[in-house]
């Protein structure tokens, strides 16, 4: 597993207080880049510039993320642009909350 890998699968730890996903499948991590020095850049975002954890959600992201062997330093961008929607999202975050039916319409014959 490289460092990138790592980093995502801590990232993966890390649950939006109010939705039952973690923020990766949400769709708001945009970029991840490791490099050979164990240097961490994280562009993320949050669902709403008003988010009530936008206080506290980017430090916990950071906080996952220097807790990663080899990981010898976190730069952590927080964006509204693009803005969020729930088209970011993972399929598998779209399942957890309700939002997609695992067999969609389109397909089902009558």
């Amino acid at each position: 597993m490289t460092l990138q890998d790592e980093v995502v699968a801590a990232l993966k730890t890390v649950y939006d207080p109010e939705m039952p996903v973690n923020i990766y499948e949400l769709g708001l991590i945009y970029r991840v880049e490791a490099d050979a020095a164990g240097q961490v850049q994280i562009q993320m975002t949050l669902t709403a510039p008003n988010c009530p954890v936008a206080g506290t959600l980017p430090r916990e992201v950071e906080q996952a993320v220097r807790a990663v062997p080899g990981v010898s330093g976190v730069k952590l961008e927080l964006t509204f642009d693009p803005p969020w929607s729930k088209d970011r999202m993972s399929q598998a975050g779209k399942l957890a909350l309700g939002l997609e039916d695992i067999i969609p319409v389109a397909r089902v014959r009558r």
